[in-house]
């Protein structure tokens, strides 16, 4: 299989109309569109670290979600940090493509994924946003454990709740998900589970009848990348396929 070629399969699975407008995702850098497919990194951040561990260890492909080009780039020089990674990248032949709010709202992506971590049961997309989930746990639980319960499930070494209703709907969504905050609400949720949120929004919690936890960013996406490894893996049948873990050292001090 191509680098292109694996690109459309995984855009049938995250179509790009489930894309955010503002959003930049696709493909990222690619030297040969046709280059064969043998060996494939995913990660959640296409970082210099991810670019040289790829390099290290012939990887050919990179899937990242969030985008290794976001902004446009006017110019191509190594004294930028992102045009420098796309140049190392270019230079040994190893083509990015990124999946971002699309993988968000896909079936099986960042938010299912989540959700599925948590044990969630009856989950829905969130009529108003597809990129939110709805889901019940199978008991209600004190906000205080089902924290402890997101801390153990996502590995995160911080979790912050906010709020005092018992949980027993979750409305998820991984990474930032301050804006979604109103369809917790309208979606009949107790509780609001993301990777960050406002200030603002953590303190009015209380007032405005809901629950706000807070696990990280990377810790409420990272666990789609294994289903994505999986995904891929049912694509390319005989390549190998690793997850890279795009955010490490973390000290709590």
């Amino acid at each position: 299989m191509t680098f292109y070629e694996l690109y459309n399969e995984l855009s049938r699975l995250y179509p790009n109309d489930l894309k955010c407008e503002w959003d930049n995702d696709g493909i990222m850098c690619a030297y040969d569109l046709n280059a064969p497919v043998k060996k494939v990194l995913v990660a959640l951040d296409v970082t210099m670290e991810t670019v040289n561990y790829a390099l290290q260890n012939s990887y050919d492909t990179i899937v990242s979600h969030h985008p290794l080009v976001f902004k446009s780039q006017k110019s191509l020089s190594p004294l930028n940090f992102t045009q420098n990674k796309l140049i190392k990248l270019i230079q040994n032949r190893i083509n990015v493509m990124s999946f971002h709010t699309r993988l968000d709202a896909a079936q099986n992506g960042v938010n299912d994924t989540l959700a599925s971590c948590l044990g969630l049961q009856n989950v829905t997309v969130d009529p108003l946003d597809p990129i939110g989930r709805i889901g019940a746990l199978s008991c209600e639980m004190a906000l205080k454990d089902f924290g402890e319960l997101v801390k153990e499930k996502l590995s995160s070494p911080i979790v912050i709740c906010a709020g005092n209703r018992s949980v027993s709907k979750v409305y998820v969504v991984g990474g930032d998900g301050k804006d979604l905050i109103e369809n917790a609400i309208q979606n009949g949720a107790d509780t609001l589970l993301t990777g960050r949120a406002s200030y603002n929004t953590v303190i009015d919690a209380k007032d405005m009848g809901i629950n706000i936890v807070e696990a990280g960013h990377f810790f409420t996406e990272n666990p789609v990348c294994n289903a994505v490894k999986s995904q891929i893996l049912e694509i390319c049948n005989g390549i190998e396929c690793d997850v890279f873990t795009s955010f490490k050292n973390i000290e709590i001090i």
